[in-house]
């Protein structure tokens, strides 16, 4: 029936935290393309520029979104609100949420609504770190390691780029953003798997991880896919808004990961 299938591939994923299927997969994915073009049309309705100072004051609330998951992960909330904070539903929540403060600040400071719009993400990120404060440091190794060998591939990439001239793109900030939110989400994959045990819950990657025997297959996964995509959407996508907020989605989809699993693995959850 229509109804088990929904049940298997959509809800049990949600209410057990079982992780990713090939149905759901492509079906986010596809609902991720959906919503960014529809941001652009409300974008431009609303004359307002996707450029790198809005995706800086966005950054707050993908800071927000992983630690409210990591929040969730504690058991600091309890079924049924819990199912929310769950990837997807929390996806929506954070974007639901970031928009409305978008909205509202916008709407009440003119175009000078940046620094206002910005400090709401970053008070929501202060009180889902202050409610995690309760649990207590487990690891320093775990954030250590995940930012140096992020902070180290990411500079290496960097210098490649300069003397690589496919690699010239990389010159660019905003691309270099998207990487470094990428590397670290690999790194605090391979620490986590190879490190302390734990486990992947995408589909690719984790037939990659069980195929090679280790979550470092993450860093050439993550590049030959990263790579690729990046040089095609500085070249390809003329309007400066679309490529600025796929970008965006980008880092969320590298960095909201990376924060999650370093929180949980410094905190021992």
């Amino acid at each position: 029936m229509i109804s088990d299938w929904i049940y298997r591939y959509y809800i049990d994923p949600i209410i057990y935290d079982s992780g990713y299927n090939p149905v759901n997969t492509i079906t986010w994915a596809v609902l991720l393309g959906l919503i960014i073009l529809g941001l652009i049309r409300l974008f431009r309705k609303l004359d307002l520029p996707m450029d790198e100072r809005l995706v800086a004051y966005t950054i707050p609330y993908v800071l927000a979104g992983s630690t409210l998951r990591v929040v969730e992960d504690a058991d600091l909330v309890l079924a049924p609100a819990s199912y929310l904070l769950i990837t997807p539903l929390i996806y929506f929540v954070v974007f639901l949420v970031t928009i409305a403060a978008l909205l509202a600040t916008r709407k009440l400071q003119g175009r000078d609504f940046y620094r206002a719009y910005g400090a709401i993400g970053l008070i929501w990120t202060f009180l889902n770190l202050a409610a995690l404060s309760t649990i207590g440091i487990a690891s320093t190794l775990a954030p250590a390691a995940i930012i140096s060998l992020g902070t180290a591939i990411t500079a290496l990439l960097y210098l490649a780029g300069i003397r690589v001239p496919i690699l010239g793109f990389l010159q660019d900030r905003f691309n270099l953003m998207v990487l470094y939110a990428h590397m670290l989400d690999a790194s605090s994959t391979y620490v986590g798997v190879d490190w302390f045990g734990y486990y992947e819950k995408h589909v690719v990657p984790t037939f990659l991880i069980d195929l090679t025997g280790t979550a470092a297959v993450m860093y050439p996964l993550k590049l030959i896919i990263l790579l690729p995509v990046l040089s095609i959407i500085n070249e390809s996508l003329e309007d400066p808004s679309l490529r600025n907020l796929t970008k965006l989605a980008l880092i969320t989809l590298g960095l909201a990961p990376a924060i999650r699993n370093t929180l949980r693995l410094t905190l021992g959850i």
